[in-house]
């Protein structure tokens, strides 16, 4: 089910009197059965922005719609509490009931809404076996794993079979192993239940493997949406590109743009980039390339080579699947990720090429 938002703000006051405007007329649309994920760093509005939707907290103005229903709206003055907008929530914090069975923790909505013994009993049991938590329903809560006691919250929420669910960092507990293995659970279950997820977190990795969507927010402001891989490889705004994944930032101005590619003149040289449209010779731009983008082997002539530069190593530090480190081209210092099956050391000069298939140009 679709959830459309329209103009939506939302004001904090302390008891001084001071106003932080934690959402600042939000527009945005999440498209049905989809996972959409609201990124962004501590404080940027996201948590806020799901609370409102949930109703757990009240707009200062604008308009929220699940479906065809206007949930929230202060022109039309309508307001319908959280237990009846169809919504599932997901907590940080598991919010499971330690004195509960695992059964009962995840019969309690349905037990709330007085359904039948019977009913009740087959919804749990079905929904317990679609989070692979079959055979521990007379289990006590605590005697659960982190991932288990996750997987009741999820119970929890999918048990009265809502229209949407919302996520609100829900792995941030985890272990980072155990992280790794609930995102891709997670990813699985909301992809076969095709059921519209809202999922929040500051976390980038988690962003791009769980999400079809993404919305990046800063200082109550959504900045940009897209899939992940536009959103890692394509952004539009320096902010996503920079919060997303590392990234280089080279300023430079447009000297010429051919069919396929655009020839930017930058302080280490002149890079070809892939096409964009609206660019003019004399245009100041950003070129954003990705470490991985830049393949680092012996130098060799690079006389005439389209993006290839000599350079030195300044800096490696092994971080397992590879090294992280800085090449000096001139006086640009590029960040780069090489194997380390590729022997090299920090001093060693070395030919660096990028891709212009990677090299992005940044509007904004």
């Amino acid at each position: 089910m679709e959830i459309k938002v329209s103009a939506l703000t939302k004001i904090f006051r302390s008891p001084s009197g001071e106003e932080v405007r934690a959402l600042k007329e939000v527009d945005l649309t999440i498209p049905a059965n989809r996972i959409f994920t609201l990124l962004g760093p501590s404080g940027c509005g996201k948590t806020t922005l799901l609370r409102c939707i949930v109703g757990l907290e009240v707009p200062d103005s604008g308009e929220i719609a699940i479906g065809d229903t206007v949930v929230w709206s202060k022109k039309q003055r309508i307001f319908i509490p959280p237990n009846k907008r169809g919504i599932g929530m997901v907590f940080q914090t598991y919010a499971i009931w330690p004195h509960m069975t695992v059964f009962d923790n995840v019969a309690y909505p349905l037990q709330v809404r007085r359904l039948p013994r019977e009913e009740i009993r087959r919804r749990v049991r079905e929904t317990l076996k679609f989070v692979k938590l079959e055979g521990l329903e007379n289990r006590p809560a605590t005697a659960l794993s982190g991932g288990q006691q996750q997987r009741v919250a999820l119970a929890r929420a999918l048990v009265s079979e809502p229209k949407v669910i919302l996520f609100d960092e829900p792995l941030s507990n985890l272990d980072a192993k155990l992280r790794e293995e609930t995102r891709r659970e997670l990813r699985r279950f909301l992809t076969e239940l095709r059921i519209t997820a809202v999922y929040v977190t500051h976390d980038r990795l988690e962003a791009l493997t769980l999400s079809d969507l993404v919305a990046v927010m800063r200082e109550g402001v959504v900045v940009e949406v897209g899939t992940p891989l536009d959103i890692y490889f394509r952004p539009k705004h320096k902010f996503v590109a920079d919060f997303i994944g590392k990234a280089n930032f080279i300023e430079g101005t447009v000297e010429s743009t051919s069919e396929d590619l655009i020839r930017v003149v930058t302080p280490m040289g002149p890079i070809a980039c892939r096409r964009a449209e609206g660019l003019t010779p004399g245009q100041r731009v950003t070129v954003c390339v990705r470490p991985e983008a830049i393949a680092i082997d012996r130098p060799g002539d690079t006389s005439g080579g389209t993006n290839t530069f000599r350079g030195r190593v300044v800096s490696l530090l092994f971080v397992g699947e590879n090294y992280e480190g800085e090449v000096a081209v001139g006086k640009t210092i590029l960040a780069i990720k090489t194997n380390p099956a590729f022997p090299i050391g920090e001093g060693e000069e070395v030919s660096v090429y990028i891709d212009p298939a990677q090299c992005h140009i940044l509007m904004e």
